[in-house]
């Protein structure tokens, strides 16, 4: 059991942390800070910028944190946040497959994150080697989890959509 948490964590984790990497730096053929915040000033996440420093930030760390099981279900609610609001924003007008930009990959990235949230870390994490593992009871698991929906929800109140020309 211990070997598949691993496995995931590290699969999920690590791929998500290069999804954010290629909005904070260009790399793995991303487009940077300036790319990623003048499609994001599109969307109706002004400034664009700032945004786009959250956004992949926040998607480079919930992929480490969730990599290395550090501080139990805050990675991978982290990463749920930030795929909840892509669904909702970028993909869900396109429908479910990602050919067409819709929902799935930002779907399979939410649900594994919410697997890992629930399975805890295993014993092969820095959560296990500190001795933490025990901290993050199913309760505070669903709290976590609960706040970072309420954090999309914001993330999305606070977006301000452009106005088409009429």
């Amino acid at each position: 059991m211990d070997t598949g948490i691993l496995i995931g964590r590290l699969v999920i984790g690590l791929a998500m942390a290069a999804h954010g990497a290629q909005k904070l730096f260009g790399w793995f053929g991303g487009y940077g800070l300036a790319g990623t915040g003048g499609f994001l000033e599109q969307l109706g996440f002004r400034p664009g910028r700032f945004f786009a420093l959250a956004l992949g930030g926040g998607e480079v760390a919930a992929g480490l944190l969730t990599a290395a099981g550090f501080l139990g279900p805050i990675g991978p609610a982290l990463m749920i946040l930030l795929m909840l609001v892509a669904m909702i924003v970028v993909h869900w007008q396109h429908g479910f497959f990602a050919q067409s930009n819709g929902i799935e990959l930002a779907l399979i990235f939410a649900v594994s994150a919410l697997v890992l949230a629930f399975t805890g870390p295993g014993a092969y994490s820095i959560d296990a080697w500190l001795g933490l593992g025990t901290v993050w009871s199913a309760a505070l698991t669903w709290g976590v989890v609960a706040a970072s929906v309420a954090g999309a929800a914001v993330n999305l109140a606070i977006r301000r959509p452009v106005q088409a020309a009429h």
